[in-house]
């Protein structure tokens, strides 16, 4: 059984992890006629006008444009064509500078889902966490020297000390916690009135997914939780985190809420719930398709 992809997962580009430790292939395809260049310009990206829209990629002449030295990323190749990311730098209307302003427009992920392919936005997923890794951590953290992109930009190298450093992932527990026939919601202050979704945290080091999982609940929601099942996982762009879902069986009811991390929680029955999915409550409302915490509630909720 194949399991169902989330949102910004599921990009049909090969990442070419073998290759892209030859820097001679690397160049190569860089200065490939056929290879394909993303512009991202303060993370976000061009796409077509129209629903159903395209990222808008262009050739290497590209590069020229941007200001500063721009340092493509390697995405991988798809088709039989390397594609590339890279930041424009302070460009003025990019737009313009790269002949797209009749045909299209630079938008931010979050605007992007509702425009693009689910394959298209993991695409520009996976070049915005790199991207903005790259953007953050320009020195190495041992010894303070500037470190320099290595193997197409997956990873970074320092010349001073030789230490190879590698993209930053940040894993979050997000758990839906049920009893009996209802589960356990929450809302963040930056939430809209009604819009609960399942609890989340980052794991420590030092935790596995379930004692993070087990310890963010009991933090936020005073919950104690026994067994934790994983459910499925997602890349969560912003900046570069996965939301590792799973399923979580209370053990108590009793919800001491911690005003710091939420602004209410509450338990709702199966059937409230599902009403909420099909937008016939008042009270309560859910996430949108693109979050994993969506499929967790609705998995639950058709069961």
């Amino acid at each position: 059984m194949v399991e169902q992809t989330m949102f910004f997962a599921g990009s049909p580009v090969d990442r070419s992890s073998n290759e892209r430790r030859d820097p001679q292939w690397v160049q190569n395809a860089l200065e490939a006629e056929d290879s394909c260049f993303l512009p991202v310009c303060n993370f976000e990206f061009p796409v077509s006008n129209g629903e159903q829209s395209f990222l808008l990629w262009g050739q290497s002449s590209w590069l020229e444009l941007a200001t500063g030295s721009p340092e493509p990323i390697l995405l991988g190749k798809f088709n039989g064509r390397a594609h590339f990311a890279f930041d424009v730098g302070e460009l003025e209307s990019p737009l313009n500078a790269f002949g797209l302003s009749d045909v299209g427009a630079f938008y931010g992920l979050r605007k992007l889902a509702a425009l693009l392919s689910p394959e298209e936005a993991a695409i520009a997923a996976h070049a915005r966490s790199i991207l903005e890794w790259h953007t953050r951590y320009p020195f190495c953290p041992g010894c303070g020297n500037r470190s320099i992109q290595r193997n197409g930009g997956s990873s970074r190298h320092c010349p001073a000390c030789q230490t190879d450093h590698f993209p930053r992932i940040d894993p979050v527990a997000i758990v839906l916690v049920t009893k009996d026939d209802k589960c356990l919601l929450g809302r963040s202050g930056r939430f809209g009135r009604n819009l609960y979704s399942a609890l989340a945290g980052f794991i420590e080091t030092g935790e596995s997914i379930e004692e993070g999982a087990r310890r963010e609940i009991k933090e936020e929601s005073g919950i104690e939780v026994g067994k934790v099942t994983y459910v499925a996982s997602q890349p969560w762009p912003f900046p570069y985190s996965l939301m590792i879902g799973c399923f979580g069986e209370a053990l108590t009811e009793t919800i001491v809420l911690d005003e710091e991390e939420l602004a209410d929680a509450r338990w709702f029955s199966k059937e409230h719930v599902r009403q909420a999915l099909a937008g016939d409550a008042k009270d309560l409302a859910v996430p949108g398709k693109l979050a994993i915490a969506r499929h967790l509630i609705e998995t639950w909720a058709a069961g």
